[in-house]
């Protein structure tokens, strides 16, 4: 008896080990899912979902939410997102970024000491664009009014439970807030205590980050009394915040602590509705923004990656790293000289750069036995019939100076430095994906706005030789991390994901993208899977001097799992190894199961990432 009973307790816990291959259970829904960074941040998508809305409002609701709640990003940042219509059956890119202000020339920075703008404080500034990104979002594509889909955010802003990571951020940050006056008195409650920032738990209210989102919401409302319609009232509102009352108070406090914004700066600016770019990998469609992000990289670096048999190598071998960690150094090589703002001068090859063609040519030079130090841009002009005008400047360059300092904390804190990410769908159809930022802590809040400024200029260069395309100067958009990612298959929906990361972020989109299509995984085994990340690359963030950005050629991350032959194997071919237990995010992503009519959920088990599902 006692014997039967252990042989049936054995077999349960086989069969439940069995059944959870992953940390955290996958989601599933067939009316609608809402995936993001904080639980309550979703939950916000989830009522916005019950009440009737639709992806859109849903993905507003989780944006708004999350500024609010300072998600590695507030009010004041930057967003940008690819949207489905089921409608029109197609993707559109939402290019919600802020440009640099009046007087942020490469010439004014030179003379303040600086090689890249400042990452902190004022002038780290571009000019808003959330606010105005998640308006156009909701006029053009939801359904629900303003008010409807600020309403958990405003309920927050009142006052809600701060997480305890958040609340320790702030207090490691403390010493930077305290130089900023509407920053400390909004993030440091308990100033001249041991602990100043809020504690986990506590109530943490922005009376004047309220008092924002209602001028906003009653901007619309007083537009739908006058007989506007949803659109034209929403439309309202962001004409508050960018060139009335709300406008001015933001651009008299960024000025006050020293910034550059001017009232014409956000009146200007506008988000703009574009086509994304886009590739075929083996019959799937994958959708990115254009060179203003970095998400092309992922395109060439899956244009080079469809040159080689990756399923034969097997997930994660020898052979399979490498010929992943090259491919990415090229295609990272290329976007740190060719990606800029495709609205200014000189105009990006950006058809080069994502032909197959010029991909062969890039898989043609990888070295199959080592490492490759020197990997540099290469040319995509010939192949869109044009002849490279920076071809001196490359040479002059040479792309084989590193920074061969060891890797440490801040280092690592620039190359993955962190946002968010927002993943909806509907049964309608609607599928969105958004990976806004900025404003993060530690922020510089403009005035009595309680809107935490963006940290985005950093993303400029102010040397041409590093990337003519990027050169920062005023009404222009630095080439930013964010990059949202979107696929098709068979003319339908199959993959909505992004992830959190700085210049992690291709990289770990491109392995999650691969761990679905070439190994089978689901999409909660795709997004906790080991991945491995490069440092062979300019860092987009952080780093004051030229050599804090430089690549660090054969530094590969791995996970501490990876088997002890795979590590001699990887020193013998040149690279230096570093080890975490978390390598794949964190990834957010939902799956199209068009056989049974369903959604799938992955949310990363590397952070605070949440999902529902109904």
């Amino acid at each position: 008896m006692r014997g039967s009973l252990l042989t049936l307790t054995l077999t349960f816990l086989s069969l439940v080990t069995m059944a959870q291959k992953t940390q955290k259970p996958p989601l599933h829904g067939k009316n609608w899912m809402a995936i993001t960074g904080k639980p309550l941040s979703a939950n916000a998508g989830a009522m916005i979902f019950t009440q009737g809305g639709n992806a859109v409002d849903a993905t507003c609701a989780m944006l708004a939410a999350g500024c609010t709640m300072w998600d590695v990003l507030s009010w004041g940042g930057e967003t940008q997102a690819l949207i489905y219509n089921p409608k029109t059956k197609k993707v559109i890119a939402i290019n919600a970024l802020g440009i640099a202000p009046t007087g942020a020339t490469a010439d004014y920075f030179k003379s303040k000491g600086y090689n890249y703008p400042p990452e902190y404080g004022p002038l780290a500034a571009v000019t808003p664009g959330t606010p105005g990104g998640l308006c156009t979002m909701l006029a053009e594509y939801g359904t629900m009014s303003l008010k409807q889909v600020l309403a958990p955010a405003m309920q927050m802003a009142e006052g809600y439970p701060m997480e305890q990571e958040t609340a320790a951020s702030i207090e490691r940050n403390k010493e930077r807030i305290k130089q900023w006056p509407y920053s400390k008195a909004v993030l440091l409650p308990h100033a001249g205590q041991q602990w100043e920032a809020p504690e986990g738990g506590e109530i943490f209210k922005q009376a004047d980050l309220l008092q924002t989102l209602q001028k906003m919401v009653d901007a619309e409302q007083e537009a739908l009394k006058k007989g506007k319609n949803r659109k034209e009232a929403i439309y309202a509102a962001y004409d508050r915040f960018y060139k009335g009352d709300i406008a001015k108070e933001f651009v008299r406090g960024c000025q006050e602590q020293g910034g550059l914004i001017t009232m014409e700066d956000l009146a200007k600016w506008k988000v703009l509705q574009e086509e994304p770019l886009k590739t075929n990998y083996k019959g799937i469609d994958v959708y990115k923004l254009q060179q203003w992000s970095q998400g092309p990289a992922m395109l060439q670096a899956l244009n080079i990656l469809e040159n080689f048999d990756l399923k034969s190598m097997g997930y994660n071998s020898t052979r399979y790293i490498h010929t992943l960690y090259q491919t990415m150094s090229l295609a990272f090589a290329d976007r740190d000289f060719y990606y800029g703002d495709p609205y200014f001068a000189p105009e990006e090859p950006i058809k080069g750069l994502l032909s197959k063609e010029y991909a062969k040519q890039r898989a043609s030079v990888i070295n199959l036995e080592k490492n490759d130090p020197k990997i540099g841009p290469g040319d995509p002009y010939p192949f869109e019939g044009k002849t490279n005008p920076y071809l001196q400047v490359m040479k002059e360059r040479g792309f084989v100076a590193f920074n061969d300092e060891p890797v440490d904390e801040n280092y690592l804190d620039d190359l993955h430095r962190g946002t968010t990410s927002v993943e909806a769908a509907d049964k309608e159809g609607w599928v969105v994906s958004v990976t806004p930022s900025g404003g993060w802590v530690p922020a510089c809040i403009a005035g009595h706005t309680g809107v935490g400024m963006s940290q985005r200029m950093q993303s400029f260069v102010l040397d041409p030789s590093i990337n003519p395309f990027n050169v920062v100067e005023p009404g222009k958009r630095p080439r930013v991390t964010l990059t949202p990612t979107l696929a098709m298959k068979d003319g339908k929906p199959f993959l909505t994901f992004a992830v959190q990361g700085g210049d992690t972020q291709d990289q770990n989109l491109l392995q999650f993208f691969l761990n679905m299509v070439e190994f089978g995984m689901t999409v909660q085994e795709a997004v906790e899977a080991p991945n491995i990340n490069t440092d062979q690359l300019w860092l987009s963030l952080g780093g004051t001097k030229t050599d804090d950005r430089k690549p660090k050629p054969g530094n590969i991350l791995l996970n501490s799992n990876t088997p002890d032959w795979i590590r001699r194997d990887l020193k013998k071919m040149g690279y230096k190894l570093s080890f975490e237990d978390r390598t794949s995010g964190p990834i957010n992503a939902i799956y199209f199961d068009w056989k049974h009519g369903t959604l799938w959920g992955g949310s990363s088990n590397h952070g605070e990432d949440y999902g529902i599902g109904w």
